[in-house]
C-alpha cells in the first residue's frame, strides 16, 4: 500500500542503516547527491521555521484578542506545507535536474539526507517532507522502495529541546497555591488577569472535590506542564499532569478573555476522556510553538493513551505527519486482519462513493465521475468544499478529512460488489495494477453512525437527545459562518460520545454567501398545489420554512425538533446569525460542558 507523502510502518526506536548503493558511483554523482540532500533539508528547515512562527504569533493574536487574525493564520498555515514542498521540488528539478537522476544517485541522496537527521530536532517530519518532495518528482512505482522512507530511519526518543518540552514544579517547596500561580505566570501573558488568585482557588476546590481529600505528598510529588500553551479560536490551553508516588493526574486548563477583556482561567478538566475531546478531529487545529514536536506528542500520549499519534500530530497542525502515521497504522492493520472493504452502510450519496473496512474505524470516500441529476457541480468544486472545511473553525461539528493521492491498496481486500461499484461509478479515479488497486484521489474520515440509521433504532430518549444535538450542530455551524446546504439526517453522524457531527460537504456554503428568504404568498390559491414554484429561486436562495417538509416526516422526530429547534424553520434565525457574522462577532464555543466553567460551577462564590 502506498500514498504520496510516505505512509508506511510504525516508528522504531533505532537508526536503520540502509544498504549502500553500488560502489561504482562516480565522484560527480556523489557530490550531486550531497548537494541535493542539503537543498532538501534546507527546504524542510525553512518550512518548519515558518510553522514555528505561526505558533509564536498565536500568542500575540490571543493576547490582542485578534480572533479574525487567528482564523487567517490557521488558513495560511494549512497551505504552507504544500507550498514549501512544491517550491522545493521545482527548485531541485531546475537546479539539479533531479527528475533525471539514476537509481544509484537517488539511493545515495537518501543516505546523505539521513546524515542530516542524526541530530535533527524534527527528524520524523523531515523524513515525511523528503517523501512528499519525492512524490512530486518520481513516478509512484518508486514510492515503496529504497528511494524514500518506507519506515523511520532515525529515532525520536530522547531528543533534547531548548527550552525543555515540559517544565517541572515541586509544590512541597513553595506550597500548592503559589506553585499553580507560578505555572500560570511562567507562560508570560502580558494581558492582565481579572482575578488570578480567585481562579487558582477555583482550581484547588475543583481538584479537591475530585480527589475527596488531598493525598499526602510523596518524595517525587511534582507538576509537569508542557512548555508552550496551545492556541485555538478564542482560547489558550495549558496541558500537564500531577505526579505523586505511583499516581498521575492529568489536567487541562483553558484560558479565555472575560467580557471586560481580562484573562480568566475558565475551568480545569481532570478526565482523560474530556481532555481527549479537545483533540477531536471535528475541531480546528491547535497552534503551538514546538521545537521538538515528538516530545509534545509523547507527553500528550501519556495523558491520553488511547489517542493515536497520527491524530495528535494532525491536531497540532502537522497534518502531513498525521497522514504518514495513519497509513503506517493501516498497513500494519492489514497484516493482522482478513476482512474486505465493503460499500459503507446507509443511503448512497449522489456525489461521493463511500466504502469502509469493518475492522477499522474509518470510511474512505472518493468523488464519483457522474453526479446525481440534482447536483450542479464538478470535481474541482467538491475539492474546494472539502478544503474549506479544513480551513474554518469546525466547532466540534464537522468531521475532519485526510486527503490522499495515488493510494495503492491490495485488490483482494475489496469485495466484488465494491470493485464493481468503483469500476462503474468512478473509473477515472482507479487504476488496476496487477494485484493492486490504485485510487488516484481519496478522502478518509472517522467512521460515525449515520444519524438516519441511529434514529431508526433509537429509543424515545435517544431520539430526543439526538434531535437536540442535530439542531445544536446546525446552530453552531451557522454561528461559525457555515451553512450545511443539504441538511438531511443521512449527512450527519453520531460519535461515540453521542455527539452529532456533519460529514457531507459537497453543498456547504458560507452563511454570508447564502440568501435566506421567506416564500412569497401565492397570487392564486391554486398555485400552492403546483409542482412548480410560483416564485423565482436564485442559486444561493434558501427557504427555511421548507425544512420541515423534508426533515420532519417522523412524528417522534418532529415532536423533538419542534420542542428544541422550532426557530430554525424561520428566516429570522438565519438572518440574525448573518448580521452578527457581518458585524465581526466571533461566537464562543466551549469544547466542554457549560456547567464545568468556573463562572457557572462557582457562581455564588
Amino acid at each position: 500500500m502506498v500514498c504520496d507523502p510516505g505512509c508506511y510502518n510504525r516508528p522504531v526506536n533505532t537508526i536503520q542503516f540502509i544498504p549502500a548503493p553500488p560502489m561504482d558511483i562516480s565522484t560527480v554523482e556523489n557530490v550531486l547527491a550531497q548537494r541535493i540532500a542539503e537543498a532538501m533539508i534546507d527546504g524542510f528547515n525553512r518550512h518548519y521555521r515558518l510553522i514555528r512562527e505561526y505558533g509564536q504569533k498565536a500568542k500575540g493574536l490571543f493576547e490582542a484578542g485578534d480572533w479574525k487574525g487567528v482564523h487567517v493564520a490557521v488558513r495560511r498555515r494549512i497551505r504552507s506545507y504544500d507550498e514549501r514542498v512544491s517550491e522545493t521540488a521545482e527548485s531541485l528539478c531546475a537546479d539539479f535536474g533531479a527528475a533525471s537522476l539514476d537509481d544509484a544517485t537517488w539511493q545515495q541522496l537518501k543516505l546523505f539526507y539521513i546524515g542530516h537527521l542524526i541530530n535533527h530536532k524534527q527528524p520524523e517530519l523531515a523524513e515525511t517532507f523528503f517523501n512528499s518532495v519525492c512524490s512530486k518528482i518520481l513516478h509512484r512505482t518508486y514510492f515503496n522502495n529504497d528511494y524514500i522512507f518506507a519506515r523511520p530511519a532515525v529515532s525520536t526518543e530522547y531528543i533534547q529541546a531548548s527550552p525543555p518540552t515540559y517544565r517541572s514544579y515541586y509544590p512541597a517547596q513553595n506550597g500548592l497555591f503559589d506553585t499553580i500561580r507560578q505555572i500560570i505566570v511562567d507562560f508570560g501573558w502580558q494581558r492582565p488577569f481579572e482575578d488570578l488568585d480567585r481562579d487558582i482557588g477555583f482550581i484547588m476546590r475543583s481538584a479537591e472535590q475530585r480527589l475527596g481529600e488531598w493525598p499526602e505528598a510523596e518524595a517525587n510529588a511534582q507538576i509537569q506542564v508542557l512548555h508552550s500553551a496551545f492556541y485555538r479560536n478564542k482560547g489558550a490551553y495549558i496541558f500537564g499532569k500531577a505526579i505523586n508516588g505511583h499516581h498521575e493526574f492529568v489536567f487541562a486548563v483553558p484560558v479565555l478573555h472575560s467580557l471586560e477583556g481580562n484573562l480568566v482561567l475558565d475551568t480545569i478538566l481532570l478526565d482523560r476522556w474530556r481532555i481527549s475531546v479537545l483533540f477531536s478531529l471535528s475541531r480546528a487545529y491547535f497552534m503551538v510553538d514546538m521545537e521538538v514536536p515528538s516530545g509534545y506528542v509523547q507527553f500528550l500520549r501519556d495523558m491520553m493513551p488511547t489517542k493515536p499519534a497520527s491524530e495528535l500530530y494532525t491536531m497540532l497542525g502537522l497534518g502531513k505527519q498525521g497522514k504518514t502515521l495513519f497509513f503506517r497504522d493501516l498497513k500494519q492493520h492489514f497484516r493482522h486482519s482478513e476482512d474486505q472493504f465493503i460499500i459503507a452502510p446507509g443511503i448512497a450519496g449522489l456525489v461521493m462513493l463511500v466504502f469502509t473496512l469493518p475492522s477499522y474505524p474509518y470510511v474512505f470516500k472518493l468523488i464519483k465521475d457522474v453526479f446525481g441529476a440534482s447536483k450542479d457541480m464538478d470535481h474541482d468544486t467538491v475539492k474546494r468544499k472539502y478544503l474549506l472545511v479544513k480551513q474554518v473553525d469546525r466547532v466540534g461539528r464537522m468531521a475532519d478529512t485526510l486527503e490522499f493521492s495515488h493510494v495503492l491498496l491490495p485488490k483482494k481486500r475489496f469485495s466484488t460488489e465494491l470493485l464493481e461499484a468503483l469500476r462503474t461509478l468512478a473509473p477515472s479515479l482507479i487504476e488496476e495494477d496487477g494485484d493492486d488497486l490504485v485510487i488516484k484521489h481519496l478522502y478518509i474520515e472517522r467512521r460515525l453512525t449515520p444519524l438516519n440509521i441511529y434514529l431508526d433504532e433509537a429509543t424515545p430518549e435517544e431520539i430526543d437527545h439526538a434531535v437536540h444535538e442535530y439542531g445544536s450542530a446546525i446552530r453552531e455551524l451557522a454561528c461559525a459562518n457555515i451553512f450545511p446546504g443539504d441538511m438531511l439526517w443521512k449527512n450527519f453522524g453520531v460519535t461515540r460520545y453521542n455527539r452529532v457531527v456533519f460529514y457531507d460537504y459537497d453543498e456547504i456554503e458560507y452563511m454570508t454567501d447564502t440568501n435566506f428568504r421567506v416564500i412569497p404568498e401565492a397570487p392564486y390559491p391554486e398555485m400552492e398545489m403546483s409542482d412548480e414554484p410560483w416564485y423565482s429561486v436564485g442559486r444561493h436562495d434558501v427557504f427555511p420554512e421548507e425544512f420541515a417538509r423534508f426533515l420532519l416526516g417522523s412524528p417522534k422526530v418532529r415532536s423533538a425538533f419542534l420542542k428544541y429547534h422550532r426557530d430554525l424553520l424561520n428566516v429570522e434565525f438565519w438572518q440574525t446569525a448573518q448580521e452578527k457574522i457581518r458585524a465581526g462577532h466571533v461566537e464562543d464555543f466551549f469544547p466542554y460542558p457549560e456547567e464545568l466553567r468556573f463562572c457557572k460551577a462557582f457562581a455564588d462564590s
